[in-house]
């Protein structure tokens, strides 16, 4: 009890993963790695996952904290969302009630997961009966848009999102029904930055297949580039306006761009002490007589 628990969903994207699980690896308790035993997406497509990946976990895995967790999670008579749901809680229940649970994507990079850690074991108090303190812990995410020539276009506004929860009763994604306490943490997200083909495969298999224009998404992704991105705004894949505007970041590799947006773009980005403590107050008090 009162573990770090994380675990990541492992897809068609799973190369992702060799950058994603080292930033975690040394703070986490347990590392569990959800893979269909079928290899299905959530739209009941086709993967491959190559054994060297599996090689390289048992290599990288020194401190024996790294657990496969394989089942079926793709049912037909699901949507993609509901199979997502599926699979997470599913996840959750092997992770274990008691304890900080994590779930991050293959394509989720944590800036200072230690910092991250250390407030939710500050917290530790609503791990004891959590169905009745249900809470779910909402960081940040830095959306990385699209790979240039010489970097990086992200979206220029952290957007929140929710990573961990004490009781995992998901709803839509990682979204629980449990009170949303906010921390100034931010979390790189690859999402979009991807090759095209690449690309298309995930928004044809993720969980929000059905709500995306894809043609009419792919047309501005395809217009953009790193000299251009100003004359453009909205980029997100849902509702537009969420992403107002582009910003750059050189960096030709995973190492050179996380190295440099920590250098050069990661203070920018977080959120005002203000805004933080603003947004707390108004769900302590949603939740007071609750």
């Amino acid at each position: 009890m009162n573990k770090i628990q994380v675990g990541f969903l492992v897809s068609y994207d799973y190369q992702l993963l060799k950058n994603a699980i080292p930033l975690v690896y040394s703070e986490a308790d347990t590392i569990f790695l959800a893979v269909d035993i079928n290899r299905k997406t959530w739209n009941g497509a086709s993967i491959d996952i190559s054994e060297d990946f599996f090689t390289w976990i048992k290599a990288f895995d020194t401190e024996h904290k790294i657990q496969l967790f394989e089942e079926s999670f793709y049912v037909p008579e699901l949507s993609t969302m509901a199979c997502e749901v599926r699979e997470r809680k599913m996840l959750a229940e092997k992770m274990g009630v008691g304890n900080w649970i994590i779930q991050l994507d293959a394509d989720e990079y944590f800036i200072n997961f230690k910092r991250f850690v250390d407030f939710l074991k500050s917290k530790n108090h609503y791990l004891v009966n959590p169905e009745k303190h249900k809470i779910q812990i909402q960081p940040f995410h830095v959306s990385l848009y699209k790979k240039t020539e010489n970097g990086y276009l992200y979206v220029n506004e952290a957007t929140k999102t929710v990573v961990a929860t004490n009781y995992p009763d998901y709803k839509i994604g990682r979204k629980t029904r449990g009170k949303v306490v906010y921390f100034n943490a931010l979390i790189l997200h690859e999402c979009l930055a991807r090759d095209r083909k690449d690309l298309v495969q995930k928004l044809t298999n993720w969980g929000h297949n059905e709500e995306v224009d894809l043609e009419g998404f792919m047309k501005k992704w395809d217009a953009v580039n790193e000299t251009n991105y100003k004359d453009f705004e909205n980029f997100f894949f849902l509702e537009p306006e969420k992403w107002k505007h582009l910003d750059f970041v050189k960096g030709k590799n995973f190492k050179k761009l996380f190295e440099n947006f920590r250098n050069e773009k990661e203070k920018a980005l977080y959120k005002s002490d203000f805004f933080i403590f603003k947004k707390n107050l108004g769900q302590f008090f949603k939740y007071l007589f609750k």
